[in-house]
């Protein structure tokens, strides 16, 4: 079964279910899944440092309904907004990437995930992903994520 493909607006932070005509646009792909695996804000954890002037820890909503005790949905990439673009931030952006994404190996759609991070500017974020599929074959993405905004552009 196919997801509704995601509009996302990076100006907006927000993304919409695309239209297609009369019908929703479907993603037979992943794009939308990853999209939001990536960037909706997982809970942070108790010895997390948030970042400055931030007291709230987040999290999906749906994590209360978890039919896996502790499961949790989306990523800690929030944490890192407003961080300086160091070594240490690209590997923490790849472990929060990586941890994002590992439902898809549990979940049995894929069998590898590799990431990798880039810096691109003075603030902006690559992350490039290689998944390769249960079913065989492997699927790329690209999104570049400004940690000032928290914009996201896919397709980097």
């Amino acid at each position: 079964m196919a997801d509704f493909r995601l509009d996302f607006s990076g100006s907006r932070l927000s993304g919409d279910i695309k239209r297609d005509g009369s019908r929703f646009a479907e993603d037979g792909g992943l794009e939308t899944e990853v999209l939001l695996s990536l960037f909706t804000d997982r809970r942070a954890n108790p010895d997390d440092e948030l970042p400055a002037g931030d007291d709230d820890p987040r999290g999906y909503w749906g994590d209360a309904f978890a039919t896996v005790e502790g499961d949790r949905y989306g990523s800690r990439l929030w944490l890192l907004r407003r961080s300086k673009l160091t070594d240490e931030t690209l590997t923490r952006a790849r472990e929060y990437s990586i941890e994002a994404l590992e439902h898809f190996k549990e979940d049995g759609v894929a069998n590898a995930i590799r990431v990798e991070t880039e810096i691109r500017g003075i603030e902006q974020l690559a992350i490039g992903i290689e998944m390769d599929r249960e079913e065989g074959g492997t699927q790329r993405f690209a999104f570049v994520w400004d940690r000032i905004g928290g914009v996201v552009s896919s397709g980097a």
